[in-house]
This record gives structure tokens, C-alpha cells and sequence, in this order.
């Protein structure tokens, strides 16, 4: 029998917030992990190719994801009954030595790869039946087993117990739940099959790569058992219905009690992680550097996808609508790196190679098409091609004239008004007038007022006016007016008025006055007024800046973003998420810091103040004045600090202010500057209200005589300043809540 689809699903229960990597004794839970892959079940039996591979390429993932250490996982590769019965007795003694050292809670997950039949696992030869199977797994002290099967007709031991199939799937808190789940990659009557060009089992392979993030529909960052489960066993089913074998239909026996949602790997655990952008569509191919497939995914449009590999170079192959195209990336540690449509080329087709020469793309000439060397063109259907053609479609080498035109260029075209070709350019087009291609472009186009290309560009296209390519575009936009690329671009646009890419974009945008991307814009976006993409990687440089996604920077007066992971800096800046630093006057950060504070201080008895930022970057807006003294002075200022959290509880925010201080009987005409350095050490009594102290350093500069008063009940040190003022210095202290 082939090989089974494994159906690997383990239900790692991610206690707490994130898969924990750290020792057992710092968590209360402690995963074990015995994993299994026996290619040779035996003289009668086929020997399997990829058992053992996706025992391995399992474990990787526990590793990386799923919480699970390396002393707690037990590979076992092309061992017989008594390895495996072995196995058990170890995982038994690694639960009891855990239960013995005070851990609160241990999981065990069993994942077998290999042969099988309807009474027992096949090992070299020997059986392990289901009965010796499940009782080996009940005699496991852990909170939770897990048995995942990938062997053919192993859905007989999920009914073995009576189980049988129940809705999809669980609603469990991993913290609570108790029991054993048992699941297996084929029905009692079905054989698991294994892929040459998958380089493994069917269902391992597209469990795996739901683990890893591509089955992650709640985008959460957590790949729960529900989401991993439907994801593999649709994309399974979908990819075996057309093999000589017939569709897999895996099966599941589930005896687990608790309450919230059972979590099987957290993508926040990993050290780099690859993005698939919202825009971004197709069946993906993702492998390695040594050419190993670690991911397959159907990206659709209008969500991203966040992927959980390891740091390393990558190549993707993509199939859209019966095209092909390819991408490379290199994953760094620690990063994030977005995927978007405009990183892909195409593959037109095969290539060919020269002995000693170069890789060369093979065109084919197209049937029917009469080819002109030359063409001299005076208007619509009075030239050279329309004498010596006679209504054929014609391709020309040279064109000369006041008007030109033909159904494909393979050269040089020169005209006072027009050029135009209704297939394809291979060349250049140069122009006082217009330049249109119906079809690709592979080439130059130049003009004073108009170049179109309906179809793909590779070249330039430079014009006094417009210029607009419907299709992909790999390389330069030069106008004074308007560029426009219809699908994605890879390259530069550079105009006096507007750019606009309607899919995503790699390279750079210049505009006077306003660049636009439909897509993802990676690179650097450069205007004197607007830049708008609908996710960003890279720089936008602008005085409104609106980007969705961002991972970068946006500089400029106004900033928008959704979830940012770099840094605004502008006057105001908007976003939900900042992950890095919102710097500005205003900053409106939906997850960050919006908090008012009342404190009193050495200078001022009444204080109040507004911080607003991100996590860790904050402005601060204070004002105060002083009872004591009839209202006489207040006064106000502006600041820029760091949020530092020191566990759940205390924090300390330092920062600097500069503030006016005025007189009532004539306010705002103050000629001095109070600078103050704060280091404010709070405690968090509630969600929403702290204490805090705060000693600070002070000083304070009066410009005139004027000016010159008692700013501290402390004794500050003096020293004159020009024209009759002076500078005062003094630490200080202030004492206050924040709510």
C-alpha cells in the first residue's frame, strides 16, 4: 500500500498567551513529543520514501512553533515493535520524572509515520496492533495524549473505542483540558498516499503547512487544532481526488473536556516570519535553500498571511490562471519580511542554453505575420506596409515618417506625430507626438505627449505629457504629468504631477504632487503632497503620508497607518499598532499610550498633562498653575518621552519638556523657556490608575529683567545671562496619578 497521508494533527495546547520555548520549570507545563518514521513495514509491503521525512519535518515544527524542547522530543526512525514499545517506556519515565519535579501540567503527542493495516501499526516485519497501541497510550500519567497516525487504514483505530466522527472541532482552553484525541490521516478503508513532487505525504505536507501559519484564518498569530484540522483536510482532499488512488478522508476520535480553544503552534514563537501581502493571489510553492517544498499554500486576495519559517534564503514559485511566475527572499533573524505580487517575474517559458553562453528566452515568430524591413509612413493606411502588405499583419525592422504604423515593431520607429502598433514593440518608439502599443512592450518609448502600452512593459517610456501601461511594468516612468501602470510594477516612476500603480510596487515613486499604489509599495515613495499605498514596505516621504500595513518608515507633516513596525515622525501621526516609534506632536495610536496625569511639584502646586504615543514613544502636552500665589503664574509646555514597562506592575517614563511660564495680568508675552528633564517611576494600581514620582532636573532661562522671578520653594543656583537676564538650575521632584 502507498503510504499514508499523515494526519498529523496535534493538538499542542498552548497554555498562556505564547508557545513557551523555556524549561518546564519556569512554565508549570511541560510538552513530550515521541515522533515516529518506519519507511520498511515489512517484506510484503512497499518500501515508503518519506516516513521518515515527515517525522523529522514534524519535530522541526514542534521545535520552531510549537513549544515543544529538543531533550522532550524522542525521534524514532526506521525502529521495529520493540524501539517503539522502548519509546513508551521513556515518554513514561519523562512524564513521572515532570509530575515528581512539581510541574503542574504535562502533554504528550504521539506522531507515527509509516505502514499500517486494519488490526495494527507494521514495523520491519513485526505488528504492533491497535490494542497494544492504545493501551501503551493510556499507560502515559499525562494530562493530555495526543496520537496522530499517518499510515494507511489507520482510521480503524479511531474506532476501535466506538468513536466516531464529530463536528469540527473545539472549543477547549488549553490550560483546562483533559483527555486523549486520537487522529489519523485516512479512513479505516482508505490508504494514505505519498507525493514525489511533494516530497512527503499529502497530509503531512499540507498539515505542516497549515502549522505554519498558512491555516491561520483568525489572524491572530495562533494556529488553533479547528483551523490546522479543516485546512489540512480540504487542501488533502482537493490535491488526492484526481490520483490514481482516490481522495484521503481523515478521521478523528476526540475524548478531551475544557472550556476555549485548543492552540497547536504560536507564529510569534518563531525568530523570522514571512508575510503574504493582502494583494497577493495564487497557489504558492514555497522551498528552501537545498530545494525542499516546507510550504504550499492557496493565497487569496484581500487578506494577508503571516508564515513561520526559519531565517534563510527562499525561493517561491507562484501558478495564477495557468501562468507561472517566481520569487526569491532571504528571511533574517528577528525580522519580518513582506512577499507582495511585484516581487514575482514571469516564467514565459523554457530556456534555453548555449554550450558556454548565457541562458536565452526562446520567442517563437508568429504564423501569418508578413515582416517589413522597412516602413515609411505619411498617414492611416498610406505608408509602405499598406503597398507591399496589402492588409497583411505586418512586422517591422525600421520605420520612418509622419505616421507609422504596423501590427508589431522589431526595432526602430521615428515619426513627427505617431507611432502605433497593435501587437507588440520590440524596440523604440520615439516621437514628437504619441507612441501606442496594443500589446507588450519590450523596449523604449518617447514622446511629447503621449505613451501608452496596453499590455506588459519592460523598458522605458518617456514623455513631456502621460504615460500609461495597462499591464505589469519592469522598468521606467519619466513625465511631466501622469504616470499610470495598470498591474504592478517593478522599478522607477518619476513624474511632476501624479504616479499611479494600480497593483503592488517595487522600487520608487517621485511625484510633485501625489503618488498612489493599489497594492503594496516596497520601496520608497517621494512627493510634495500625498503618498498613498495600500500597504507599505520601505519609506514613504510626504506631507500626508497614508499607508496601510507599514514596515519602515513614513516621514512627513501628516502620518496614517494601520499596523506600523517602524517609525512615524511628523506632526501627526495615526495608527492602530506601532510597533517601533510614533515621534510627533500629535500621535493617535489605538493600541499605544493615551493617559491624563495630575501631579504637583516644587514649582507649581496644580499640574495636569496629557501623554499620547505609541508602546515605548509618547509626546506630552502639561499645563499648570498655582493656587497659592492667586493664580498669578501658569504655565505651559510640550514633551517627547520613553514608555519602559518594568514587569506587570511599574513603569518609568523619562522625558524632556520645555514650557512657558506667564503672569495673568499679561499672559502670552513671556520671554523665557522652563527645560525640565523627568524620570517618572509609576506603580499600576488598576488598569486605569497609577502613582507615580518623579525627580526631575530643572532650568529655567529669563531673557529680561522682567522675567527674573521665584520659580521653586527649593534654593536654585543662579548666573547672569546677557542683557540683564539670567539662568536658574535646580533638581526637583513632582508626585502625581495617572488615569
Amino acid at each position: 500500500m502507498n503510504r499514508m497521508i499523515p494526519v498529523l494533527l496535534w493538538s499542542a495546547l498552548l497554555w498562556g498567551s505564547t508557545v513557551a520555548d523555556a524549561a518546564p520549570a519556569n512554565t508549570g507545563v511541560r510538552r513530550l513529543a515521541l515522533l515516529v518514521g518506519v519507511n520498511d513495514g515489512g517484506p510484503e509491503r512497499t518500501r515508503l520514501r518519506y516516513a521518515a521525512t515527515d517525522a523529522q519535518s514534524f519535530s522541526q515544527v514542534l521545535g520552531e512553533l510549537g513549544g515543544v524542547a529538543p531533550a522532550d522530543r524522542v525521534l524514532l526512525l526506521e525502529t521495529g515493535r520493540a524501539g517503539l514499545l522502548e519509546g513508551f517506556e521513556r515518554m513514561k519515565r519523562l512524564v513521572a520524572s515532570s509530575k515528581a519535579s512539581g510541574v503542574s501540567r504535562v502533554e504528550v503527542l504521539l506522531y507515527y509515520s509509516g505502514h499500517s493495516d486494519e488490526d495494527g501499526l507494521l514495523l520491519q516485519g513485526e505488528r504492533l496492533t491497535y490494542g497494544e497501541l492504545r493501551r501503551a497510550l493510556e499507560g502515559l500519567p499525562a494530562d493530555v495524549r495526543i496520537a496522530v497516525l499517518d499510515s494507511c487504514a489507520s482510521g480503524a483505530f479511531a474506532r476501535r473505542k466506538g468513536g466516531s466522527p464529530r463536528p469540527a472541532f473545539l472549543v477547549d482552553a488549553g490550560s483546562r483540558v483533559t483527555g486523549q484525541a486520537i487522529l489519523t490521516s485516512s479512513s479505516e478503508d482508505e490508504a494514505s498516499q505519498e507525493s514525489d513532487r511533494l516530497g512527503g505525504s499529502f497530509f503531512t505536507h499540507h498539515l505542516i503547512s497549515g502549522l505554519r501559519g498558512a491555516a491561520d484564518m483568525t489572524r491572530d498569530g495562533r494556529v488553533t487544532l479547528n483551523e490546522a484540522y479543516q485546512f489540512a483536510f480540504h487542501e488533502t482532499l482537493s490535491r488526492t481526488e484526481r490520483t490514481q488512488r482516490g481522495a484521503q478522508h481523515p478521521a478523528y476520535d476526540i475524548e478531551l473536556a475544557g472550556t476555549g480553544d485548543l492552540v497547536m503552534t504560536d507564529l510569534r514563537a518563531t525568530s523570522a516570519a514571512l508575510v503574504l501581502t493582502d494583494s497577493l493571489q495564487g497557489r504558492l510553492f514555497v522551498r528552501d535553500e537545498t530545494g525542499r517544498l516546507v510550504v504550499e499554500v492557496m493565497k487569496m486576495a484581500g487578506r494577508s498571511t503571516e508564515l513561520g519559517l526559519a531565517p534563510g534564503r527562499y525561493r517561491v514559485r507562484r501558478e495564477l490562471e495557468g501562468g507561472l511566475s517566481e520569487a526569491s527572499f532571504v528571511l533574517a533573524e528577528g525580522r519580518s519580511t513582506q512577499l507582495v505580487t511585484a516581487s514575482f517575474s514571469s516564467v514565459l517559458g523554457e530556456a534555453t542554453v548555449s554550450r558556454g553562453g548565457p541562458v536565452e528566452e526562446v520567442r517563437e515568430a508568429v504564423p501569418g505575420r508578413k515582416r517589413l524591413a522597412f516602413n515609411f509612413g505619411i498617414a492611416p493606411a498610406v505608408s509602405s506596409n499598406d503597398w507591399f502588405a496589402r492588409g497583411a499583419e505586418v512586422e517591422n525592422g525600421w520605420a520612418l515618417g509622419f505616421m507609422n504604423h504596423a501590427t508589431a515593431l522589431k526595432g526602430l520607429s521615428l515619426s513627427v506625430l505617431s507611432n502605433a502598433y497593435g501587437d507588440e514593440s520590440d524596440g523604440a518608439l520615439v516621437s514628437a507626438g504619441v507612441n501606442v502599443v496594443g500589446g507588450g512592450m519590450w523596449g523604449v518609448q518617447v514622446s511629447s505627449l503621449l505613451n501608452v502600452t496596453g499590455q506588459e512593459q519592460r523598458g522605458v517610456q518617456l514623455t513631456g505629457g502621460v504615460n500609461v501601461a495597462g499591464g505589469d511594468v519592469r522598468g521606467v516612468q519619466v513625465s511631466s504629468l501622469l504616470n499610470v501602470t495598470g498591474r504592478e510594477q517593478r522599478g522607477v516612476q518619476l513624474t511632476g504631477g501624479m504616479n499611479v500603480a494600480g497593483g503592488s510596487m517595487v522600487g520608487s515613486q517621485v511625484a510633485g504632487a501625489v503618488n498612489t499604489v493599489g497594492g503594496t509599495m516596497s520601496g520608497v515613495q517621494v512627493s510634495g503632497a500625498i503618498n498613498h499605498a495600500r500597504s507599505v514596505s520601505g519609506l514613504q516621504l510626504s506631507v500626508v503620508n497614508v499607508g496601510g500595513d507599514v514596515s519602515g518608515a513614513q516621514v512627513g507633516i501628516i502620518n496614517v497607518g494601520k499596523v506600523v513596525r517602524g517609525a512615524q515622525v511628523g506632526i501627526i501621526n495615526v495608527a492602530d499598532e506601532v510597533h517601533g516609534a510614533p515621534v510627533g506632536l500629535l500621535s493617535f495610536v489605538k493600541q499605544g499610550q493615551f493617559h491624563l496625569e495630575l501631579w504637583s511639584s516644587d514649582i507649581l502646586l496644580t499640574n495636569v498633562g496629557v501623554k499620547l504615543g505609541g508602546q515605548h514613544v509618547y509626546s506630552t502636552f502639561v499645563g499648570g498653575f498655582d493656587p497659592t500665589d492667586r493664580f498669578q503664574r501658569f504655565s505651559l509646555g510640550v514633551g517627547l518621552g520613553v514608555h519602559m514597562p518594568l514587569g506587570t506592575r511599574f513603569w518609568v517614563d523619562v522625558d524632556a519638556v520645555g514650557s512657558s511660564v506667564h503672569l495673568l495680568r499679561d499672559p502670552f508675552t513671556g520671554n523665557n523657556l522652563l527645560a525640565q528633564a523627568r524620570a517618572m517611576v509609576g506603580f499600576q494600581i488598576l488598569p486605569r490608575l497609577a502613582v507615580f514620582a518623579a525627580p526631575t532636573y530643572n532650568v529655567y532661562f529669563a531673557f529680561s529683567p522682567g522675567e527674573q522671578r521665584d520659580m521653586t520653594r527649593f534654593t536654585p543656583r543662579e548666573r547672569p545671562l546677557g542683557d540683564g537676564g539670567s539662568m536658574q538650575y535646580w533638581p526637583g521632584i513632582q508626585l502625581g496619578l495617572r488615569i
